[in-house]
């Protein structure tokens, strides 16, 4: 049981290993634009469905109370946290609309969408990026293995590669920490 233990973490740190040789530019260009954003009043819309909804929770969350230091709130919201707007919109249209719906109404044109699937491709995560983009918000992905449909319609695409979920998530959840800590830094940390 021990070499299992040590291989788990290791195969997990390799995973973002691997990942972050590959996007390390693209995580501050989407730092810098998600923190651009909260400069100019917009909002960020997180969503995704099982372990990815609760990282969409978590890392809006971190935006909304802190990461690091005391700070002002900054507006961000975890779509699948509305157990009453999900059940209202999977009831009255279909489950797969739970997203685009909240999209339509909380996004507005500069906010930012991160739109969350191990697998690029659960329908609800792509109607809700169908949605942003119609609505003229900014998009984000993060998915794994080879990025599913969701990596062809986003304007930023972070791929973890792996086609492991467990594997997926965590470097997903690193990836929210790392955006966080970049952006409170960027907005608040003060400048000499």
């Amino acid at each position: 049981m021990k070499e299992q233990v040590i291989k788990a973490f290791e195969d997990s740190a390799e995973v973002k290993r691997r990942f972050v040789r590959e996007h390390a530019d693209r995580i501050v260009q989407v730092a810098q634009l998600i923190a651009c954003a909260f400069r100019e009043g917009r909002k960020v819309l997180l969503f995704g469905n099982g372990g990815s909804a609760t990282d969409a929770s978590h890392i809006a969350a971190e935006f909304v109370g802190r990461y690091h230091r005391d700070r002002a709130a900054l507006p961000a919201i975890a779509l699948p946290a509305d157990t009453a707007a999900l059940t209202c919109i999977a009831n009255d249209y279909e489950y797969a609309e739970i997203f685009a719906r909240q999209v339509a109404a909380h996004g507005h044109k500069g906010d930012i969408a991160i739109a969350i699937s191990t697998s690029g491709n659960s329908p609800n995560v792509l109607k809700g990026v169908e949605a942003a983009r119609t609505r003229g918000l900014i998009t984000v992905a993060w998915t794994g293995g080879k990025g599913g449909k969701l990596a062809g319609l986003v304007d930023h695409c972070f791929i973890v590669p792996s086609t492991v979920t467990a594997r997926i998530q965590e470097s997903h959840i690193t990836l929210g920490h790392v955006l966080c800590e970049l952006i409170e830094e960027e907005l608040f940390a003060k400048k000499p």
